[in-house]
C-alpha cells in the first residue's frame, strides 16, 4: 500500500507543478469541432470526453463555449477530451434533435454515456472540472445526505482503510474543484466523502462554519471496534490542491518517528513540508512512559508539526542534561533548540506560539545565571498563589464606588434602606478578602440599577465590634439581610456568577406559600418573575397535608436555609391530594424540577427535622451522571462514595454518554458516583491526571478511584469499548482483585508547604500600620501584650520554616509529562520559598 501511494503521490506531484507548463499539442489546445458521425466512430474504450451538440451558436452559449475553451487544457491533464459537435439540419437523432438536448453537454467514457449536464451548471472552469470529474469518480468519491449514510461508510471502512471526509457549501466551486482534484489522484489510497449538507458536519464532531469548505482526514484504519469512533484531523487551511495534497502526506506520515542519529542530520516529511519537528528525549529507564507521551503529544500536534523520540542511549548529545525537548525548524542554518519543558500544553504552545522559544531560552538562561542568587534571595517570593497574585494587583484600584462603606455608627441604619442588603464582611490585610472584594465588585457591577438590592461592605480590620456582634469569626463572609428576618450566611463558591446567581435567587422569599393547584403548576413550570429566568436553579415544591404540621414546620426552616441556592415552594390547601395523586406521591412528599431536566419527579419524605431535610434537597437534586468542575466536586465529595471518572478532552461523545447514563441510571448508581471530566472546561484536570498516572494517558480515559478508602487508582483498559457490559465485567473484577491499581494516592493531609502567616507576632513586631476602631481598654491589652512578647519575636519563625523546608524536599514527587532524560526536572523542583514581610 505505500509503495502504491508513492507511486500516486509522485505522479500527482508532477500534474500539480509540471503539467501546467507542458504545451498542449495539436487539437487538444483547442475545443475539437467534429460531426456526429466522427464524434461517435472515434470513440474509444475507457477514455473520456465532454461533448456539446448544436446546429449554431446562439448568443446565450457563447458564454458557456468560452468556458468550455477555458477548461480544455484541465481537463486533458487528466485524460478527458473536450469536443463541439456540429449537429446538421437534417439530423432528429437523440442529441441532435431536440431543443432540449442543444441545451446540455454531456460526459461519454467510450460510447457509454456517464452524465447528462444543463450548460448554465458549467458556469467556469472550477464548475466543468469539478462535476466532470465528480461524474466519473463515482466509486472513489461518495456523496451523503444524512448522519446514517456517513456512519455506514465509516463503519465499513474500519480496520480497513481511512476516509477524507469534505463538505462545501455548494457543488461547483473551487473547493469542490480541489477536492475532486486530488480524489482523482488519491482516491485507490483513501475512501473520499463528499456532502453539502451543514447538518453533517456538526454531526462529525467538527464546529460548523457552513460558509466555508471543511475538511476532515478520518482515522478508520486504527479503528477496530465498530463502536470506536474514528479520529478527525481537520485540515486548517483553505481547500486549494496543495493544501490538501499536504494534509494527506502529513496523515500518511509515521505518527511518531524513532531516531536513532544525530537530530541535525534528519529529514522527514514535516521538515519538508515546512513543519517543525518536536524531539522527546528519552532514556532507557523511562522509555516506554516517554513513547506513551510523544504518541499523545503527536495527535494533539497532528497536521501542526512532527513527533520523534531520540534516546540518549544511542545517540551522544553534548547538550545539558536537564534538556528533555529539542525543537528543529524547516529554516536552513537555523540550529536545534533544546529545552526544558514540564508538561506536553507547554510543547503545544511551544509549536504554536515561535515567539515562545526565544522566551523559554531566556528564561532558561537568567535561571542558570541566578540560581544560586535565587537560593539566598528567596524571601522574596511568595508561597501563596493567592497572596502572589494579590501582590502582583496591589496597584490596581478597585471600583467601589457602587458598594456602600459602612462603619458602627452606619450599619444599623443602612438595614433598613433596602429590601435587601448584601453585605461583605473581610480583612483589608487578607488576601482572599481582597481577591474576593474584586469579584464584589463585578457583582455590583451586573447588579447595578437593580431595584431593592444594596451592596455594602464593612472592613472587621477598622470596625471589629460590627463584625464580632454580627457573629463574624472568618474572613470573607457574605450575609444578605432582609426586614424582619434572620440574615442569611452564604456558603458557596465565592465567584462573580455564583454570588450574583446567590443574591437574586435570594429575592424570593423561601419557602412560597402556594393557594392554588394552578399557582402549584405554573411554579413548577419555573413561572418566576422574569429577571430570575436567565438565572439556573431547580425548583422543590413541598406538599403535605393539614395533620403534617411538624414536617411542614420543618420544611419551612430547610427552605428558608437553602434560600438562594434552591428555589422551595410549599402547599398544603385542602385540596392536596388531587395534587399529590398526579405525581404519585402521598404527603408528606417532595416534587423536584431540575434546573436540567423537564420533568418533574416525586419523593415521599420521611425526614422530620430541617438539617435532614436540607440533605435531602441537597442529595436528591444532585445530576445522575454529573459533568466535574471546581464548582460542584465538593457536592460529590460530601457522599464519601468511590468516583468513576470519565476523562475527555472536549465534550463526551454521544455513544460514550448513552452508556455512562445507563450505567448511571442502573442498580449499582448508589455504590459510587459516576461522572465525567472535561479538561477544556476544568483545566486542573490535567494535574489529576498527573498526580494519578505521572503522565497524562490517552483520552478519553475511564478512572475508578476510591479517595476515602485507600486512595487505589485503576483505569479501564483502552482496548475495550465503553459499554455498560464492559465497565460492570471490570468493576466486578475491582471487586475481586483481579486487577492491579494504576497508583496509590498517598493518605497524608493535604498541608500548605509552609506554615501560615503568624499575623499577631508580626503585629507585635512591626506595630499597627493604621488604627483600629475599639476600646480603649482594648488598646490597652494590646500595648502591654506587645511589650510582653516584643523579647522572643526575633526567633520564633526560623526553626519551623527550616523543618518544613526540608518537609517539602523529602515529599517532592516524580517527574510530570516529560520526565524522560532529565533528572534534574524529575528528582528536584525549586525549594520552598520563605514568606515575604508584609
Amino acid at each position: 500500500m505505500a509503495a502504491l501511494e508513492d507511486r500516486w503521490v509522485s505522479s500527482f506531484s508532477f500534474l500539480l507543478f509540471c503539467a501546467v507548463s507542458i504545451p498542449i499539442l495539436g487539437s487538444a489546445s483547442l475545443v475539437q469541432e467534429l460531426s456526429p458521425h466522427e464524434y461517435f466512430s472515434g470513440l474509444q474504450a475507457n477514455k473520456a470526453s465532454l461533448a456539446y451538440f448544436s446546429r449554431t451558436v446562439s448568443p446565450g452559449a457563447q458564454p458557456f463555449l468560452e468556458q468550455i475553451e477555458n477548461s480544455v487544457e484541465a481537463l486533458h491533464d487528466y485524460g478527458i477530451s473536450v469536443v463541439k459537435v456540429k449537429c446538421p439540419k437534417e439530423d432528429v437523432s437523440r442529441y441532435c434533435g431536440k431543443e432540449n438536448a442543444l441545451r446540455k453537454a454531456y460526459l461519454f467514457r467510450g460510447n457509454v454515456l456517464i452524465r447528462e449536464f444543463p450548460t448554465d451548471a458549467l458556469f467556469d472552469v472550477n464548475s466543468i472540472v469539478a462535476n466532470v470529474l465528480f461524474a466519473l469518480l463515482f466509486h472513489e468519491v461518495k456523496y451523503v445526505e444524512t448522519l446514517t449514510d456517513l456512519q455506514n461508510i465509516e463503519n465499513a471502512l474500519k480496520g480497513k482503510s481511512n476516509m477524507v471526509f469534505a463538505y462545501v457549501p455548494a457543488t461547483g466551486t473551487a473547493e469542490h474543484r480541489a477536492v475532486m482534484e486530488v480524489a482523482f489522484v488519491y482516491g485507490t489510497v483513501h475512501q473520499f466523502v463528499l456532502t453539502t449538507e451543514a447538518t453533517l458536519l456538526k454531526d462529525a464532531g467538527n464546529d460548523p462554519d457552513v460558509s466555508s469548505a471543511q475538511l476532515l482526514f478520518c482515522h478508520c484504519q486504527q479503528a477496530t471496534d465498530l463502536a470506536q469512533p474514528c479520529r478527525r484531523t481537520p485540515l486548517e487551511h483553505d481547500l486549494t490542491v496543495l493544501n490538501i495534497h499536504r494534509h494527506l502526506k502529513l496523515m500518511g506520515a509515521p505518527l511518531v518517528t524513532e531516531v536513532a542519529e544525530d537530530p541535525e542530520k534528519v529529514s522527514t516529511v514535516h521538515l519538508q513540508l515546512g513543519l517543525p519537528l518536536v524531539f522527546i528525549l528519552s532514556q532507557k529507564e523511562t522509555y516506554e512512559a516517554d513513547r506513551r507521551t510523544a504518541e499523545f503529544l503527536a495527535w494533539k500536534l497532528l497536521g501542526k508539526a512532527g513527533v520523534a523520540i531520540l534516546s540518549r542511549d544511542v545517540v551522544d548529545l553534548n547538550i545539558l542534561r536537564r534538556s528533555n525537548i529539542a525543537l528543529k525548524t524547516p529554516d536552513e542554518g537555523v540550529p536545534i533548540k533544546y529545552l526544558v519543558l514540564e508538561d506536553t500544553e507547554e510543547v503545544i504552545t511551544l509549536v504554536e506560539d515561535k515567539s515562545k522559544v526565544k522566551q523559554i531560552q531566556e528564561n532558561e538562561d537568567e535561571d542558570e545565571e541566578d540560581e544560586d542568587e535565587k537560593e539566598n534571595d528567596d524571601q522574596d517570593v511568595q508561597d501563596d498563589q493567592v497572596v502572589e497574585a494579590v501582590s502582583r494587583d496591589k496597584k490596581r484600584e478597585l471600583p467601589l464606588d457602587q458598594i456602600l462603606t459602612l462603619t458602627e455608627e452606619t450599619f444599623h441604619s443602612a438595614m433598613l434602606e433596602a429590601a435587601q442588603t448584601v453585605v461583605l464582611f473581610y480583612a483589608s490585610w487578607e488576601a482572599v478578602s481582597l481577591v474576593v472584594l474584586q469579584s464584589y465588585t463585578e457583582v455590583a457591577d451586573h447588579l447595578k440599577g437593580t431595584q431593592g438590592i444594596l451592596l455594602s461592605r464593612v472592613n472587621c480590620w477598622d470596625w471589629p465590634g460590627v463584625c464580632t456582634m454580627e457573629n463574624v469569626t472568618q474572613f470573607p463572609t457574605i450575609k444578605i439581610y432582609k426586614k424582619g428576618e434572620q440574615p442569611i450566611t452564604y456558603n458557596g463558591m465565592l465567584g462573580t456568577e455564583e454570588l450574583t446567581s446567590f443574591i437574586m435567587l435570594s429575592q424570593v422569599s423561601c419557602p412560597l406559600k402556594l393557594a392554588t393547584i394552578d399557582e402549584a403548576e405554573r411554579y413548577l413550570s419555573g413561572e418566576l418573575p422574569s429577571e430570575l429566568s436567565s438565572y439556573q436553579h431547580s425548583l422543590v415544591l413541598g406538599v403535605f397535608s393539614t395533620a403534617t404540621s411538624k414536617v411542614r414546620e420543618a420544611f419551612t426552616e430547610a427552605g428558608s436555609i437553602l434560600s438562594g441556592h434552591v428555589t422551595t415552594g410549599i402547599y398544603f390547601e385542602d385540596d392536596v391530594l388531587a395534587l399529590s395523586h398526579k405525581y404519585a406521591v402521598s404527603p408528606p412528599a417532595l416534587l423536584l424540577a431540575r434546573s436540567s431536566s423537564q420533568s418533574i419527579e416525586g419523593i415521599s419524605l420521611s425526614k422530620q427535622s430541617a438539617q435532614d431535610i436540607v440533605q435531602m434537597i441537597r442529595y436528591e437534586l444532585l445530576d445522575v451522571f454529573p459533568e466535574i468542575t471546581v464548582q460542584n466536586l465538593p457536592h460529590y465529595l460530601q457522599l464519601r462514595k468511590p468516583f468513576l471518572i470519565f476523562f475527555s478532552d472536549g465534550d463526551i461523545g454521544q455513544i460514550e454518554s448513552k452508556e455512562m447514563l445507563k450505567l448511571a441510571k442502573g442498580r449499582s448508581q448508589q455504590a459510587f458516583v459516576s461522572c465525567w471530566l472535561n479538561l477544556k472546561n476544568t483545566p486542573v484536570g490535567r494535574g489529576v491526571l498527573k498526580a494519578y498516572f505521572a503522565t497524562i494517558p490517552s483520552l478519553p480515559a475511564l478512572v475508578w478511584v476510591n479517595l476515602h478508602a485507600g486512595g487505589q487508582v485503576f483505569k479501564f483498559p483502552s482496548e475495550q469499548s465503553i459499554t455498560e457490559m464492559n465497565i460492570l465485567s471490570w468493576l466486578e473484577k475491582l471487586k475481586a482483585g483481579l486487577e492491579i491499581p494504576s497508583s496509590t494516592l498517598s493518605e497524608e493531609d493535604w498541608k500548605p508547604p509552609l506554615p501560615a502567616y503568624n499575623f499577631l507576632q508580626m503585629m507585635e513586631a512591626a506595630g499597627p500600620e493604621f488604627t483600629l476602631h475599639t476600646s480603649s481598654h482594648q488598646e490597652d491589652r494590646r500595648e502591654q501584650q506587645q511589650l510582653e512578647g516584643s523579647e522572643e519575636k526575633a526567633t520564633v519563625r526560623e526553626e519551623p520554616i527550616e523543618e518544613a523546608r526540608v518537609k517539602a524536599e523529602k515529599a517532592q514527587g516524580p517527574g510530570r509529562d516529560l520526565r524522560g532524560t532529565a533528572p534534574r526536572l524529575a528528582g528536584r523542583e525549586k525549594q520552598a520559598r520563605r514568606h515575604s514581610e508584609l
